[in-house]
């Protein structure tokens, strides 16, 4: 529309039109993938910021969605400036693959999408993204393409073999297809709105005939018939522009130049770590990588100098002597953990661990901020929402009717803090330096998580999260030994320290804080941070009370912790699904309060114990049914017999009737 101040300062009026849809094409996958998240407003002002030049800063609390802000980000850029490219970089494979996943649902072709690096084994796709299977890809859909150009030229009785090379299929274009199409609309303008012309004169009609539902719908005008072939067309155009992409894979004859063209020229987007892009920096320039936009996700984890070498993997351009670079989105989320730099002289007196999004913010540099999370409950984001300015709940999170309203099952508190006191006065222990393990902890965590499985929680939503390497080693083991021999428990979905689960989450999250002499490396808020923002249901904390609550640093979470019974109250009867909402009230008398390790040990073993006989009593009744069966099925059997004929069968008699 057209904006324009009047006399006399008039207010500017805005003339609004509507946009109207180009019909897609005739098949499923013509449609349009919509993206189905609706973003707040301040996730619109962020991507409104990153299609501008230059630098723009989107600061992410947890839950807030800065994944799907990134991942738009870049379909924007790429259906914005579809002849610039666009690299994403992330701190770690995890978050890659989480970027390459949600691209994967919006409207961007896969031929367009490279990645580069190790990690790319755990993305939950079939489809192989790396540079050969890129390259393969390119060349099977080559042959696929030639297939249906080969189709097309039969329908419309050419008989020369113009489905050879994407070379040949080209002149057929040109010389054939084109002019048909230019013939029709001809036609169809001479006609006007004559009643079956789009349908009478449209050439490829022939061509179009396997598709789902009829080309032009019998009851349609004549304006939406025109509009379905238009669609059609695009559908022809489209097919021909990609069989033309893939003509270069045709000329070159060896894997490594594909592969080298697939990421100088063809794709559009080119994902990888931070780490990959310092180790082969002098092999991208070398051939001459060039991109226009930097997508930086998870920037808050990455140390300055891993940010600018991004930010130089190409060298100026030759005709006009600038870098080619014209945007730079960073997102990250500077209140949770620093980059990693063990060398504590780097760390604490070069400040190694501040990395370049952290100081452009500590510099004033402008930053949008999300300020709505949709991960947690209310209760659990309270207990890191101290720690934004301002971070609100999505209407997601608050609905009546929606899982955050139910209850744990089998617990009485949506989030706990639990104290664990070890039944043989040890606590921590160390057995190799920075080594730090709890057993009767890891007891205890263990044997909340067969609680959980015991009601009927998938293990797929439960995990359990540490802050030391140590624990996480221990956790592991301890698991092994009780729950792998038996498929009623099975793994949890994941064990992992605090630090290698930042960017996840799941619904159901136990934490081991491990110390008990001091409270170590959980002082650092950011941190604690991470650790209470990765659970969406419940979350229990297992660690030494009196300890952790004493910390000052920590007081505005562990404050909230507190207010609740340090003994692990649960709710024996429940079981899953959960079907109490979380604001019902509950019978005292049903709530089975822990008193401590072995109390928690006797009540999994006697429930343990009920399953088996449980399972063993359904057992016994299946197959009694199964016996009753069987022998009702053999007395039908010898009823429908007679003089060794079954009735209704062509069996052959054991002997024939005797004769009158």
């Amino acid at each position: 529309g057209e904006a324009g101040e009047g006399e006399g300062g008039e207010r500017p009026v805005v003339l609004v039109e509507p946009y109207e849809r180009r019909a897609a094409g005739p098949y499923p996958q013509d449609a349009l993938r919509v993206n189905p998240v609706r973003f707040t407003p301040m996730q619109v002002e962020a991507l409104r910021a990153a299609m501008s030049a230059g630098l723009s800063l989107v600061v992410g609390p947890p839950g807030t969605g800065k994944t799907d802000t990134a991942v738009q980000a870049v379909s924007n850029l790429l259906h914005a400036y579809p002849r610039q490219r666009t690299l994403v970089i992330t701190h770690s494979n995890q978050a890659l693959n989480d970027v390459f996943e949600k691209l994967l649902l919006r409207d961007v072709d896969e031929r367009h999408l490279l990645r580069l690096g190790h990690g790319e084994e755990l993305l939950a796709t079939e489809r192989d993204f790396s540079r050969r299977g890129r390259v393969n890809y390119m060349l099977g859909r080559r042959l696929e393409l030639l297939a249906r150009v080969e189709a097309l030229a039969k329908s419309l009785d050419v008989p020369a073999d113009v489905g050879y090379t994407c070379e040949t299929a080209g002149y057929f274009f040109k010389a054939t297809v084109a002019p048909r199409w230019e013939a029709f609309e001809a036609e169809a303008r001479r006609a006007g709105d004559e009643e079956g012309a789009v349908e009478r004169h449209f050439p490829f009609s022939d061509f179009f005939a396997d598709t789902p539902s009829p080309l032009f719908a019998p009851a349609a005008s004549g304006a939406a018939h025109l509009d379905a072939a238009r669609g059609a067309w695009r559908h022809v155009v489209a097919l021909f522009e990609e069989l033309e992409e893939c003509r270069a894979f045709e000329l070159l004859r060896s894997s490594y130049d594909r592969g080298n063209y697939l990421l100088t020229k063809h794709a559009k987007v080119v994902a990888m770590t931070c780490t990959h892009a310092a180790i082969k920096r002098k092999d991208l320039v070398s051939l001459a990588f060039q991109y226009d936009n930097l997508v930086m996700e998870e920037a808050a984890q990455i140390m300055e100098v891993e940010a600018f070498i991004p930010m130089v993997l190409q060298n100026p351009d030759t005709a006009t002597g600038k870098s080619r670079l014209k945007r730079v989105l960073l997102i990250g989320d500077h209140h949770q953990l620093p980059p990693v730099v063990k060398n504590l002289a780097f760390q604490k007196y070069s400040r190694l661990d501040q990395s370049l999004f952290a100081r452009l913010v500590r510099l004033g540099v402008p930053a949008t901020q999300l300020d709505f999370q949709g991960r947690a409950r209310p209760a659990i984001a309270n207990l890191y929402r101290w720690r934004y300015t301002s971070l609100g709940d999505l209407p997601g999170v608050l609905a009546p009717d929606g899982p955050h309203a139910l209850a744990v099952p089998g617990f009485r508190h949506d989030f706990q803090l639990v104290h664990v006191a070890d039944p043989q006065g040890v606590g921590e222990s160390t057995p190799l330096p920075h080594y730090v393990q709890n057993l009767a902890e890891a007891e205890f965590v263990v044997a909340t998580y067969m609680y959980m499985r015991l009601t009927g929680i998938p293990a797929s939503r439960i995990s359990i999260i540490t802050t030391y390497n140590g624990q996480r080693d221990l956790l592991s083991d301890v698991v092994d030994r009780r729950c792998g021999s038996d498929a009623r428990y099975g793994p949890p979905r994941a064990i992992a320290t605090t630090d290698k689960f930042q960017g996840q989450q799941n619904d159901y999250i136990l934490l081991s804080l491990v110390r008990t002499r001091a409270v170590g490396h959980l002082r650092d808020v950011r941190r604690l941070v991470v650790s209470l923002s990765r659970a969406r249901l419940g979350l229990y904390v297992f660690c030494d009370a009196p300890l952790f609550c004493g910390c000052t640093e920590l007081r505005p979470a562990f404050s909230q912790l507190e207010a609740r019974p340090t003994k692990l109250q649960l709710l024996t009867a429940e079981r899953a699904p959960p079907a109490r909402r979380l604001d019902a009230p509950v019978d005292d008398g049903a709530v089975t309060e822990v008193e401590d390790l072995v109390s928690m040990g006797k009540l999994v073993a006697r429930m343990h114990s009920e399953a088996e006989a449980a399972d063993a009593a359904d057992a016994g009744a299946g197959r009694a049914a199964a016996a009753a069966a069987a022998a009702a099925e053999g007395g039908d059997e010898r009823a429908r017999t007679v003089g060794g004929r079954r009735i209704g069968t062509e069996s052959v008699p054991d002997a024939p009737p005797a004769l009158d």
